[in-house]
C-alpha cells in the first residue's frame, strides 16, 4: 500500500517508521511544504491509496477539500478540528471517498470508551464527576480531543456534561482520568498511555483497514470490526 502522512512530528515520524517496517511504501510533508496544502493535487496523489493526516487543527479542512478533490482516501489522527465535522461528512459523502477519524488510535483507550459508557451510569445514582487529561507542555489543543470524546460517551449514557481539567506538564504522552464520588465511596477510571506507539500502530491500522472503503468513519467503527 501506498501511504502519504502528512506531519513529521514526534507520531508522523513514528507512523512512516511502522509504515516503512510494514513494508508500505511512504511519502511525506510537514506542514511548512504543505500550507493550504499546496501539495496535495491530483497528480501528486495519484499513486496514493491513503493519506495520513497528524498536523495542526487549522491545516485539517484545507487537507481534506484537497484529498477529497483528488478521490483518495483519509485518516485523520489531527484533533482541535471538530467544529468542521459536519462539511467534512458532506465533503466526503460528495466525493465518495473513504475518511476516517478518532479522537483516540489506542486500542487500550477506545476500552476504556467502553469501561467509561457503564461507569457513567453512577451519574443517575447520585454521584458527581469530573474528567481530568494531562499532557506534554507542546500540546496546541485543550482539552484534548480524547477527552472531549470521553466526556461526550459520559454524556450519551448518563445525559450528565462533566467539566474537563487539563494540565499540561513535562513530557507526558496522556493521561485521561474519569472520577466519580458520592457521600459513601469513590470510583477512578484511568488511562495512561506510555508512550506514542499504541496511537501509532492504531494509525496505520486504521489506514490499512481503510484501503478500498467508501464513507464516513469513527475509529470505533474499525475497533468493533477488529
Amino acid at each position: 500500500m501506498n501511504l502519504l502522512v502528512l506531519g513529521k512530528g514526534k507520531m508522523g515520524t513514528l507512523i512512516i517508521e511502522l509504515a516503512t517496517a510494514r513494508g508500505h511504501g511512504v511519502r511525506s510533508h510537514d506542514e511548512f511544504d504543505n500550507v493550504n496544502a499546496a501539495m496535495l493535487t491530483p497528480e501528486r496523489l495519484r499513486d496514493i491509496d491513503v493519506v495520513i493526516d497528524f498536523t495542526i487543527p487549522n491545516a485539517v479542512l484545507p487537507n481534506v477539500k484537497a484529498v477529497a478533490r483528488a478521490g483518495r482516501n483519509l485518516v485523520v489522527g489531527t484533533t482541535g478540528w471538530y467544529q468542521h465535522l459536519p462539511q467534512i461528512e458532506q465533503l466526503v459523502a460528495d466525493s465518495k471517498i473513504g475518511f476516517l477519524y478518532g479522537a483516540n488510535f489506542s486500542i487500550g483507550v477506545n476500552l476504556f470508551f467502553e469501561f467509561a459508557r457503564v461507569a457513567a451510569g453512577a451519574l443517575k445514582q447520585g454521584y458527581t464527576g469530573t474528567i481530568t487529561e494531562t499532557h506534554h507542555i507542546h500540546k496546541l489543543d485543550a482539552p484534548s480531543g480524547t477527552a472531549v470524546k470521553l466526556q461526550q460517551v459520559v454524556a450519551e449514557a448518563s445525559g450528565v456534561k462533566l467539566e474537563i481539567e487539563s494540565v499540561r506538564e513535562g513530557e507526558v504522552v496522556g493521561i485521561h482520568e474519569l472520577r466519580l464520588e458520592s457521600a459513601g465511596d469513590s470510583i477512578v477510571l484511568a488511562h495512561q498511555a506510555k508512550s506514542r506507539q499504541g496511537f501509532a500502530e492504531g494509525a496505520l491500522r486504521a489506514a490499512e483497514w481503510l484501503k478500498g472503503r467508501h464513507g464516513f468513519f469513527d475509529f470505533k467503527d474499525l475497533f468493533h470490526d477488529v
